[in-house]
C-alpha cells in the first residue's frame, strides 16, 4: 500500500504568520468593542478644544509616513487631497481625484496606523447628495475618524489659489445634511472657502449656517490671512472647534501654537510639509546621482536601512516569520 501523502504545513505556517503579523500591525478585529476612529477624533478634538491645547495634525502622503507620524508622537494624521494628486498621481489638485483614489490611501494608512485620521474629501465626489452619503460611509468603512467637505463648486481649485468659487450656501449644506446622514461616529468638518471671495462676515455667516443646519462637528475656514479673523470666527462659533491651515508657500502665515490658541483656535493642520521636504531631499539625491555617476556623496541625505526598519518595526515582521516556520515544523 501507498505511504499516506504527508499534508503540507503550509497553510498552517501561512494562518500563524498572518495572526502574529496581524498583532504586529496591531490591526483592529472586525467586530471589536475598541474605540472607533471617529470616536477617537472627536475625543481629540474636543479636549483640545476644551483645553485650548491645540491638536496638531500632520500630512502622510504615504502608508510609511504615517507610520513615522504617529511613532514621533503626533496623535492624528492627514490624508490631503493634494497630496493624492501630487504623490500618488502626479497630477495638480484640481479635482482630477476620485473617490477610490482616497481610498486606496486611506485604507492603506488606517491598516498600520492606530492614530485617527482627517481625510479631505473636496466636494463630496459626486453631484448627488447620494454621492456624499456614500463617501462618507465608504471613508469611515475604510477607517477614517473625520473628513472635511469644502464649499467650492465641483470644478474645485487649491484654496490658495485665486480664481476659486463657491456654491450657494443651501446647497452647502445639503452636501453636509448627506454627510451627516451618512456617517456613524465619523467628525463631519465644514470647510468654507468663501472667506477670500465674500469676505469674512459672509464666510461666518456661512459657518454659523455649516453648523446649525447642516450639522457640521466643526469648521475650517480656508485662507485666513490674519489672526484677528481666526478671533472673529471663535466669537461668532462659541463651543466650535475651529482648524487652522497651516500650509507652506500659502496665504496663511505660519503662526505658532500659542497664538492660534489664543484666537480659539483648536486644530492645527500641516497638510504637505513631510511631501515637501521629501521632495526636496529626493530632487537632491537624483541631482548628485546624475552629476556623479553614484550615489556615495548623497547617502549623507538618506534615512540610514536600520532607521527605516525602526519606523516599520521590520524585526517584529522577521521574528513573527521566524515563529511561524518554527511553528510548522
Amino acid at each position: 500500500a501507498a505511504a499516506p501523502r504527508r499534508r503540507s504545513s503550509a497553510p498552517h505556517a501561512a494562518a500563524a504568520a498572518a495572526m502574529i503579523v496581524g498583532r504586529v500591525l496591531g490591526r483592529r478585529a472586525f467586530g471589536s468593542a475598541r474605540e472607533s476612529a471617529g470616536a477617537k477624533f472627536r475625543k481629540l478634538m474636543m479636549e483640545a478644544h476644551n483645553t485650548k491645547r491645540p491638536l496638531q495634525i500632520v500630512g502622510a502622503t504615504s502608508a510609511y509616513t504615517g507610520r513615522m507620524a504617529q511613532n514621533i508622537g503626533f496623535q492624528a494624521v492627514y490624508v490631503s487631497g493634494g497630496g493624492v494628486a501630487l504623490a500618488n498621481l502626479g497630477v495638480p489638485d484640481l479635482g482630477v481625484t476620485g473617490l477610490d483614489d482616497v481610498l486606496v490611501d486611506v485604507r492603506r494608512l488606517t491598516r498600520v496606523t492606530t492614530v485617527p485620521a482627517l481625510v479631505d474629501i473636496d466636494t463630496g465626489f459626486g453631484a448627488s447628495i447620494f454621492n456624499i452619503e456614500r463617501t462618507v460611509r465608504d471613508m469611515e468603512q475604510a477607517g477614517a475618524g473625520a473628513i472635511h467637505m469644502e464649499d467650492q463648486v465641483s470644478a474645485k481649485r487649491c484654496g490658495h489659489r485665486p480664481n476659486k468659487q463657491v456654491v450657494p450656501t443651501g446647497e452647502m449644506v445639503s452636501r453636509l445634511q448627506a454627510a451627516i446622514r451618512g456617517r456613524h461616529e465619523m467628525v463631519i468638518m465644514a470647510r468654507t472657502d468663501s472667506l477670500a471671495i465674500e469676505g469674512l462676515d459672509s464666510a461666518i455667516d456661512r459657518c454659523k449656517a455649516y453648523v446649525n443646519d447642516g450639522g457640521a462637528d466643526c469648521i475650517f475656514a480656508e485662507a485666513v490671512t490674519d489672526l484677528a479673523q481666526f478671533k472673529k470666527f471663535s466669537e461668532a462659533l462659541p463651543g466650535v472647534p475651529l482648524l487652522a491651515n497651516l500650509t507652506e508657500f500659502g496665504q496663511t502665515p505660519l503662526w505658532k501654537l500659542d497664538e492660534l490658541a489664543d484666537v480659539g483656535i483648536s486644530l492645527v493642520l500641516y497638510p504637505l510639509s513631510a511631501f515637501r521636504a521629501q521632495s526636496r531631499a529626493a530632487e537632491a539625491v537624483f541631482k548628485g546621482i546624475m552629476a556623479d555617476g553614484t550615489n556615495k556623496e548623497v547617502e549623507k541625505l538618506m534615512h540610514h536601512r536600520m532607521t527605516t526598519y525602526e519606523v516599520i518595526d521590520y524585526m517584529a515582521y522577521e521574528r513573527a516569520m521566524d515563529e511561524a516556520a518554527a511553528k510548522a515544523k
